[in-house]
């Protein structure tokens, strides 16, 4: 009898919490002014999984530094097979943290948000709908870089991650290029899953001013017109309350016009490069918090997790209707022929919104003696202001049938691969006409930016010729959920397409050239048999003083007028089937 009262004694000490993991994350442990490492973040939701069933940590691919990328499931009801979950119609939120572990506040205020939503049963209740995805820390490999300098402008944390990955790739520009293991793991998750909300958790650079959150969310005229009636009518709209609620009055992401937010700010256009321009390419609706820099960092993550819990909120609220949109938007984008491939800003549409800043004042500069902006916070105001948030296409473009790759472009059939592009191979060697591009001109950057010297302003002329292509070359027919990703990255003119990332540079460089005293005799041969040739030849002249003295010139204009001309010279790769023929596949 002693013993037993003894042992139930010793049971007890400790409360009836007594066994139970410390959920208590390393922010709450700390002074409101720490973030958790990775391998903190990593451990605190192995915890995490441990004592709730309805939490699974999943290793995923890995990532440049070598260490996995975990998923965390927080599902309600402890189903965790993406094909299951929307067969019962369930809304999958994906919440990323850590693609610039320099601004962490996601991090922290996503690991409190999940356990609260296990342990409060009114929280709970918001994930009856919704099926909650967490990438812990995105890039691990800056966030194992872990400092108290770089971000030079930022109010805290005490130590944090740096901005470049393990190769020193800014993950936020890699979505579309996907050089980094990082960005070909995310499109696994992200194509596996599918979405139909995204957050990808930041902080912003800029202006000074008294919001503490500000947000981007997937620029509405690029997104399918169906979504994007929903996200600025209803889902946005329900955000701004909500922080209003709250205490955090938000504001569109400063990308202001001029010097300052007084003259106006202009909507973010994230081509796919960026995160939620690449999610938007699967009918994915999309948002980026920034939260303010010069805040303290309990304020942003606060701001962070507040934003968080409106956006449960409202995606379990509407998980129906989001649902049938994002189907409907689904089946829109695969009946839809034209594609907008780039944009410019429509400065004739400006909407007033409200705002709350600092005066913008100049004063003398103790460092070079010049003029030099300040914000004066003993000088708030609130006033409105000007947001420029409408753009219109410049590029357009017909969607083919499909498009048919060579298997030597061995870079490009990775990445198609790795998004799970659905294609078909050639069983043998056929010769197909169809429409190819050859591009006429185009401007390179002359610095390079993230590994790349990206192209930009490409013109195309297209020429509908017979092509040799070979058994194993690739057809990618344009009936698949693909499709608009297929268009962004497969058209040269895209902002960010392969060719743009330099994928296809080899045909830009001619292989064979001529002997200027050989050729002499050749050329003169081909003027005589070709009386318009030579009429082409001494009107360029007349217009083109220096062409006229340049003889290497002139033997170089017959040159490529003649069949001795390499016809691959900036062909690009890619034919363009417009018409559907048999193919031997």
């Amino acid at each position: 009898m002693l013993t037993t009262l003894l042992l139930a004694a010793l049971l007890s000490i400790g409360g009836p919490d007594q066994g139970k993991p410390d959920l208590k994350t390393p922010y709450e442990k700390g002074n409101g002014n720490q973030t958790a490492t990775y391998d903190e973040a990593i451990q605190w939701y192995q915890k995490l999984d441990e004592a709730y069933e309805e939490v699974k940590m999943m290793p995923y691919g890995t990532t440049d530094v070598g260490r996995p990328l975990h998923l965390v499931v927080v599902s309600t009801d402890k189903d965790f097979d993406p094909s299951s979950l929307h067969q019962k119609d369930k809304r999958i939120l994906l919440i990323q943290n850590g693609i610039h572990p320099g601004e962490p506040e996601g991090v922290d205020a996503t690991m409190m948000l999940a356990r609260d939503y296990l342990q409060d049963k009114k929280l709970r209740r918001q994930l009856d709908n919704t099926v909650l995805l967490i990438i812990p820390m995105y890039n691990i490999g800056g966030a194992l870089n872990r400092n108290s300098h770089t971000r030079t402008n930022q109010n805290g944390p005490e130590s944090y991650g740096f901005r470049g990955n393990a190769r020193n790739l800014d993950l936020n520009r890699d979505f579309i290029k996907t050089d980094s293991r990082n960005a070909q793991t995310f499109h696994a998750i992200f194509r596996e899953w599918d979405p139909d909300v995204f957050m990808d958790n930041h902080t912003s650079n800029g202006a000074d001013y008294q919001h503490v959150m500000t947000l981007i969310a997937t620029q509405h005229n690029k997104l399918n017109p169906t979504l994007a009636k929903y996200l600025n009518g209803k889902m946005v709209p329900a955000l701004y309350e909500g922080m209003q609620r709250d205490k955090f009055p938000m504001v569109p992401y400063m990308n202001h016009a001029g010097d300052t937010p007084d003259e106006g700010i202009i909507g973010f256009m994230e081509s796919p490069r960026y995160a939620t321009g690449y999610t938007a390419l699967y009918n994915t609706i999309g948002f980026v918090p920034e939260t303010h820099m010069l805040k303290p960092f309990d304020q942003r993550v606060k701001a962070t997790y507040k934003l968080m819990e409106n956006m449960i909120e409202t995606v379990n609220r509407d998980a129906k209707e989001i649902g049938t949109l994002r189907a409907k938007a689904k089946q829109e984008t695969l009946a839809q022929q034209k594609f907008p491939l780039d944009w410019k800003l429509d400065t004739t549409k400006v909407r007033q919104i409200p705002f709350l800043g600092y005066k913008a004042k100049y004063k003398t500069s103790e460092v070079s003696g010049q003029e030099r902006l300040y914000y004066d916070r003993k000088s708030p105001y609130k006033k409105m202001i000007n947001y420029y948030d409408e753009f219109s296409p410049t590029v357009t473009v017909q969607k083919p049938v499909a498009y048919i790759i060579p298997q030597a472009w061995r870079e490009v059939i990775d990445r198609l691969k790795t998004d799970k592009v659905q294609m078909q191979q050639l069983k043998k060697d056929t010769t197909i006409t169809l429409d190819t591009y050859y591009i006429a001109d185009y401007k390179t950057g002359q610095r390079p930016y993230e590994g790349h010297y990206l192209h930009s302003d490409v013109k195309v002329e297209t020429k509908r010729i017979p092509r040799q292509f070979f058994k194993g070359d690739y057809v990618v027919y344009l009936n698949q959920p693909a499709n608009r990703f297929l268009v962004e990255v497969l058209e040269p003119q895209a902002v960010d397409s392969y060719f743009n990332w330099n994928f296809f540079d080899s045909i830009l460089m001619q292989k064979e050239y001529f002997s200027s005293y050989v050729f002499e005799d050749l050329a003169a041969e081909y003027l005589k048999k070709d009386p318009e040739l030579r009429k082409r030849l001494e009107e360029r002249k007349k217009q083109d003083p220096d062409f006229a003295k340049n003889a290497r010139a002139q033997l170089d204009f017959v040159y490529r007028n003649t069949p001795h001309y390499e016809y691959t010279h900036t062909m690009y790769p890619v034919g363009r089937l417009m018409q559907d023929v048999k193919l031997p596949l």
